[in-house]
């Protein structure tokens, strides 16, 4: 037999190391080529690994929770082919492996192409529907290789009510290394964030009673385990907003110990890195204007009653959106970075829009690639391709590399507003508070003054100070609220 040992991959983005957090397979267990054998957690994102070579398992060379760098050994397969011990595979996903002679997939000398775009046949998880953003017209988008995982990564299906469970919940066992993997009945059925909960509560997900559909556990099971209650009518998960919800409590407030030490990893580690490099290295001046955007409200409402907007959520964040892109290409220079190494300011001339949003795993910021492009119809698509994909915990490095400027929604909280901090390799990020009824003063064209009840937000941006003056950032707002106030000047300035 020919023994192969698969290492870790180079997730890119200048990650050096990755957590373990799922084995999908078990010693014994059959692998094909490109079968998904193991979920890592980089400090941006969760990825799954599809195995090279066809065989049997030999050996998981690691465990769950293990945090190790690139290039270590994780799993031993036997091609069942016979000869020595193959080499391991390359480091990089998408380099070709050098099988060994014979090896499955090819004949001698030819390599087996092994990258992230893996079939999904190998596991019990059915596909992600996703929605496709057209391109503008003379755009042509090549997506990268980890974009395409995006779109090719299986997820479980989200979950529905579920019905009643009567008997109490089960005692909390501690977490086996691999805890039901390769079973008989097959490994417990959760979305990622679930998983991450449960791990971070300490329960094996095979001692948690499923309540959703096809017997996947939801976050109100797991949590409901935890606390040791009898799990009533489990309502189903919130339509996702602008921006994820954020995660439950990790122990229900004033039970167990009265400190609880959580490990600053992952997600977690490097916004906090990323935000203090920001906050200490740009000076920041933050500005608000208070808007009355009853217009928006109403061409919200007019775009949720259009045949063309009917399969996507259209909320006042869209208009945002555009107004943005419009307000840029008025005032470039808020679209640019400082490049303290060579002692330039690089202004981009595109846009790549970045929307935060809050994640069991932290804060994250993906962008909408080139959204100068998109109509408002292929806004409204991306930017609910993006919030799902952050929802499932399945956002990639490459959607969150290279972003312009940003946008975070700190309304769905309903908080009126606040001061950001900027996205690092940025110089500008917007701030929309909550829209409320308030009573507002008019003025009519002959000068009359009447009060009238009208919805009304706070905008707010942060701009670093060395390459964006006072006055460039007062007219970017300045132009942010106009459009908000009345899109129907996104015309005349379009």
């Amino acid at each position: 037999m020919a023994i192969k040992t698969f290492n870790l991959p180079d997730p890119g983005e200048g990650l050096v190391e990755a957590e373990i957090v799922e084995w999908k397979v078990a010693p014994g267990d059959t692998v094909k080529v490109n079968d998904m054998v193991l979920e890592i957690e980089t400090a941006k994102s969760l990825v799954e690994l599809p195995i090279p070579w066809a065989g049997t398992v030999k050996e998981l060379l690691v465990e769950v929770g293990q945090t190790i760098d690139v290039g270590t050994p994780i799993i031993s397969i036997d091609d069942g082919l016979g000869g020595d011990e193959a080499p391991a595979t390359p480091s990089i996903p998408g380099e070709k492996a050098a099988p060994a002679e014979g090896a499955a997939g090819g004949g001698a000398g030819e390599a087996i192409l092994v990258g992230y775009g893996a079939k999904a046949g190998a596991t019990a998880r059915r596909p992600r529907k996703t929605t496709a953003v057209p391109a503008a017209a003379g755009v042509v988008k090549t997506p990268t290789e980890t974009e395409q995982i995006a779109a090719a990564a299986p997820v479980a299906e989200p979950a529905t009510p579920a019905a009643r469970v009567e008997s109490p919940a089960p005692a909390v066992p501690a977490v086996s290394a691999v805890s039901g993997v390769g079973a008989a009945g097959g490994r417990p059925k959760a979305k990622p964030p679930v998983r991450k909960l449960a791990k971070d509560l300490g329960i094996d997900l095979a001692a948690v009673t499923p309540t959703g559909p096809d017997g996947i556990i939801t976050r109100d099971d797991v949590t409901g385990h935890a606390s040791g209650a009898v799990n009533g009518s489990v309502q189903a998960e919130a339509p996702a907003a602008a921006v994820a919800a954020p995660a439950a409590p990790r122990m229900p407030f004033g039970t167990g110990e009265r400190e609880e030490r959580v490990p600053i990893k992952g997600v977690r580690k490097m916004t906090a890195q990323a935000m203090v490099g920001s906050a200490f290295t740009a000076p920041h001046v933050t500005e608000w204007v208070t808007v009355d955007v009853t217009k928006t409200m109403e061409l919200v409402d007019r775009l949720k009653g259009s045949r063309e907007f009917r399969d996507v959520k259209v909320t006042p964040l869209l208009v945002l959106a555009k107004a943005l892109v419009l307000a840029v290409k008025r005032n470039p220079g808020m679209n640019a970075t400082w490049d303290e190494a060579n002692q330039q300011i690089v202004q981009k001339n595109y846009v790549n829009l970045g929307i935060a949003a809050a994640t069991p795993r932290g804060l994250i910021v993906p962008n909408i690639k080139d959204a100068h492009a998109l109509s408002m119809l292929e806004m409204a698509q991306a930017i609910g391709q993006l919030t799902a994909t952050a929802r499932e915990g399945r956002t990639q490095p490459a959607e969150m590399s290279g972003g312009t400027m940003t946008i975070t929604n700190v309304g769905v909280f309903g908080v009126d507003s606040g001061t950001p901090i900027i996205n690092p390799g940025e110089s500008a990020i917007v701030c929309f508070g909550a829209i409320r009824k308030q009573p507002w003063v008019l003025t009519d064209a002959a000068g009359n003054d009447e009060i009238a009840i009208r919805h009304v937000t706070q905008l707010a941006v942060s701009f670093d100070h060395r390459l964006i003056d006072g006055e460039l950032g007062s007219r970017f707002l300045s132009d942010l609220a106009a459009i908000m106030e009345d899109p129907a000047q996104a015309l005349v300035w379009g």
